[in-house]
């Protein structure tokens, strides 16, 4: 019962969010880094498959642009995310990119209180909400 727990949780690691969950995955490599990319109207999605030490987006980032313009077809326009999951805002209508990535800058405001730097970590630390 255990294995079979263990290998459906792995097995839910790849399986896209929720707006892309329905479709195939096209699992590409690029640099070492390997990602299922789903690509969805305007928008594509790079999941991260492979075990590799990322603690930021900053090395992913290019890898995962560079995957999801392959699949795609289209320059990507914006990549948001994180090591694991990342959204990229495709470039094929760049009108019609350029709005989807207004909107999601519009979308909402946050109130952010700073609560200044965690105890030697060397990083601020904020709690924000939306308003």
């Amino acid at each position: 019962m255990i294995r079979l727990l263990a290998f459906l949780l792995l097995a839910a690691c790849s399986s896209g969010t929720p707006y892309f969950r329905d479709l195939p995955a096209t699992r590409v490599a690029v640099n070492g880094s390997v990602f299922d990319v789903r690509v969805r109207n305007e928008l594509a999605e790079a999941v991260r498959v492979n075990p590799q030490y990322a603690p930021r987006l900053g090395p992913i980032r290019d890898r995962a642009a560079l995957a999801m313009a392959q699949v795609s077809g289209c320059p990507l326009l914006d990549v948001l995310g994180d090591a694991a999951v990342t959204v990229g805002v495709l470039g094929c209508d760049q009108e019609l990119g350029e709005k989807l990535i207004f909107g999601a800058l519009m979308m909402r405001s946050y109130e952010c209180v700073d609560y200044g730097y965690y105890e030697g970590y060397g990083y601020q630390v904020f709690e924000c909400t939306p308003y």
